[in-house]
């Protein structure tokens, strides 16, 4: 697989990939003709996980961040309302 389709790959179907090579190596179905080739797929194959891992996990930070400053910035539910806040009948 080259590096351009590899980095088309969604995590989970990069993660099946890497399974899959690893699998192949473990049984002893790759000859030494194709181990560089493969060893390389699976690094490309790593590297991009680790960037989805990253991306997601900025995403998370930067989504709890915006909750916690509206959380902030909200009035509490539970506080007690003024008497200048109700509206006369």
């Amino acid at each position: 697989m080259e590096e351009r389709e590899v980095a088309e790959l969604s995590y989970a179907q990069a993660m099946a990939r890497l399974d899959e090579i690893l699998e192949r190596i473990e049984r002893g179905e790759v000859d030494i003709d194709q181990l560089s080739a493969l060893v390389e797929e699976a690094a490309n194959l790593v590297s991009l996980c680790r960037r989805k891992l990253t991306q997601a996990e900025m995403q998370v930070q930067r989504i709890t961040e915006r909750l916690e400053r509206e959380a902030e910035g909200a009035p509490s539910e539970e506080a007690p309302k003024e008497a200048d806040d109700e509206v006369p009948f």
